[in-house]
Formats: C-alpha cells, sequence, structure tokens
C-alpha cells in the first residue's frame, strides 16, 4: 500500500499526520514523528517509539507511517481519536502542576520514566479511566482502551453540541485551486506540490500532483466560515515519502471584501452579472493584481492569482465562491 495513492487508507492516515498538531511527537514535542501507537493514537518519533515497543503490545501497538502495512480498523481508530492534541487531552489530563514533559533532547531514561507513567502507570488520566489490575495485562488493556474510546467519542460530542450553540457561522466558502506556475524545486529536477488551506481550526488540502512545477489542480475545497473569520492560510508543499515535507511558499488571502460584498448584496441570483467588490493589491499582500469580486450566474464569486511569498518562486490561482447558509 503506497503512502500518498489518492483514496487510500494510507492517504487518509497522511492526511491525519499532516495536522499541525501530528507534526511534532506526542510524547518529547520532537519534529517529524514518523511511528504512531495505533491503539493509542499518537504519532510518536524514533526515540519515544523505542520506549513505547518496550511496553509491550497490550499497552502500546507500534507501527512505521511509511513502512508498514496498515488495517482499515487501525487507521479508524487513528482517526476518530483525531490525533495528539486529542489524545493529550485524555493521557495528559492531570499532569502535576510544575511537572516537566521530556524534550526532543531528553535522555532515554526520562523519556522511559514519562512515558511508562502516561500510557502504563496511567498516572495522568482523569481517575475514573484508570484500570489498574493484576488480572491478565490484555484484557485489562482491552477494558481500558474501550473506556478510554469512549471518552474520546463523550468529548467529541460534546465539543459539537457547544460549537453548534456557541459558533455562529455566516456561511460557507468553496475554494477551487485552479493552478501553480514556476513552483520552486525542491526535489533533484522538479516537486510533488499539494496545497493546505487553513481557516481557524480547519485544514483541507488538495491531492499531490507528482514531478510537475506548474501543476493543474482544478480541485474544489470547502471550509465552514464562523463570525471572526480572520484569514484564509495558504501552504504549498512539497511530498516526500521518508522526510518531511518541504515547504514551497505561502501566501494569506484576506477573505473581508468577498463576504462583505456578498452580504450587502443578500440573494446573489436576484442581480445580473457585475462586480460588486475589489481586494487591491499592495505591498503587504501576495497579491499579482487588483482581485475583483462578481456576481456570475447568480453566485458570488472571486478570482484570485497569488505570488507565493518566502520562497524563491511560484504562483497561484484560485478562485472562490461564497455560498450562504441553506444554499
Amino acid at each position: 500500500m503506497e503512502l500518498g495513492r489518492p483514496g487510500s487508507g494510507k492517504r487518509r492516515l497522511r492526511d491525519l499526520l499532516l495536522q499541525k498538531d501530528n507534526r511534532f511527537c506526542a510524547d518529547c514535542r520532537a519534529l517529524d514523528p514518523r511511528w504512531a501507537s495505533s491503539n493509542i493514537g499518537v504519532f510518536i518519533c524514533l526515540k519515544c517509539c523505542g520506549v513505547h515497543r518496550s511496553l509491550g503490545s497490550h499497552i502500546s501497538k507500534v507501527l512505521s507511517v511509511t513502512l508498514d502495512e496498515w488495517n482499515d480498523d487501525e487507521i479508524d481508530a487513528m482517526i476518530e481519536i483525531g490525533g495528539n492534541n486529542s489524545a493529550n487531552a485524555i493521557y495528559e489530563a492531570f499532569i502535576p502542576e510544575g511537572y516537566s514533559k521530556p524534550g526532543p533532547d531528553a535522555t532515554h531514561e526520562q523519556r522511559s520514566k514519562f512515558i511508562r507513567s502516561k500510557y502504563e502507570l496511567q498516572e495522568f488520566l482523569k481517575p475514573s479511566l484508570r484500570i489498574l489490575s493484576n488480572s491478565d495485562k490484555s484484557n485489562v488493556q482491552a477494558n481500558f482502551a474501550s473506556k478510554v474510546m469512549n471518552s474520546f467519542r463523550s468529548n467529541s460530542s460534546q465539543k459539537a453540541h457547544l460549537q453548534k450553540g456557541m459558533v455562529e457561522f455566516l456561511g460557507l466558502l468553496k475554494v477551487k485551486v485552479i493552478k501553480g506556475t514556476n513552483l520552486a524545486i525542491r526535489d533533484m529536477m522538479s516537486s510533488d506540490p499539494y496545497v493546505v488551506l487553513t481557516l481557524g481550526q480547519q485544514t483541507v488540502q488538495t491531492g499531490i500532483i507528482r514531478s510537475n512545477l506548474n501543476p493543474v489542480w482544478n480541485e474544489e475545497l470547502m471550509l465552514s466560515v464562523p463570525q471572526a473569520f480572520g484569514t484564509l492560510k495558504l501552504q504549498v508543499y512539497d511530498y516526500d515519502t521518508f522526510t518531511a515535507d518541504d515547504i514551497m511558499g505561502e501566501a494569506e488571502i484576506d477573505l473581508q471584501p468577498l463576504i462583505t460584498s456578498a452580504m450587502a448584496f443578500g440573494d446573489a441570483g436576484m442581480f445580473s452579472n457585475m462586480q460588486i467588490g475589489k481586494w487591491l493589491k499592495s505591498h503587504d499582500n501576495a497579491l499579482i493584481g487588483d482581485s475583483t469580486v462578481n456576481i456570475v450566474d447568480g453566485k458570488v464569486k472571486q478570482e484570485i492569482s497569488l505570488q507565493l511569498q518566502n520562497v524563491e518562486s511560484g504562483e497561484l490561482d484560485l478562485e472562490l465562491e461564497w455560498m450562504p447558509l441553506g444554499q
């Protein structure tokens, strides 16, 4: 099973690994973890991986993200837990005040003491989740894993309920990532680019296009727009199989012109094709030229061409479409 193949199980796992909190080891914060505990649901570095293996597979089943075969149940469990931040919210919920987690340069002894306290002795868990017994270890761990998973589900349900009650969404944003031009070389002669979009806590990404500095995606991505929406952050990466993906530039998109114009006009279907707003090029944004907001066939759209920042070369063409709630 090839890591990164669109639609494959490992592609789903890779999408999870690309989340910001999963780019650091769950136990020591070392950059670019390439191992995981499939039953605990965390991504870990090579050094912490060795300690996890010593705990036994009844406590932590360690797999390589890139080299080992994963079954669908293992991948589903990782995705349901949601990554390192979600897992640590349970496994480190009761770390004593003043207690210091090991860092990336910690000794083996420091690392081992923390990991055993966290997963084997369950010292930092909510007391109601702790299962300490001299009975069969595999049965204990199965019961423990079940209780922790139920806790994750409960937390997710509560979080969704709170978000529904507290976060007011203005609408949906459809982002069509059209193409890249003259992107930076990050491999020997070319790059394998993909685009990551972030709005608040939401992150979505395009597929990977192999060996192409002028890729054409024409891929549509959807994001919910909260009342306090901020800027849309865009990053382009070069996919690498065995090392951390290289950054190929970034940019920020001001959504204010699009959303303000769209909400001012209301039902765009009542108007003929016309320009209703504009985002102006300036020295402090990444625009190649002014970007207009238009009503086109009853829809509010904005075409944007960006010069990627903090990189030697590269441009990106996008189209935004505003979609009111209920549409």
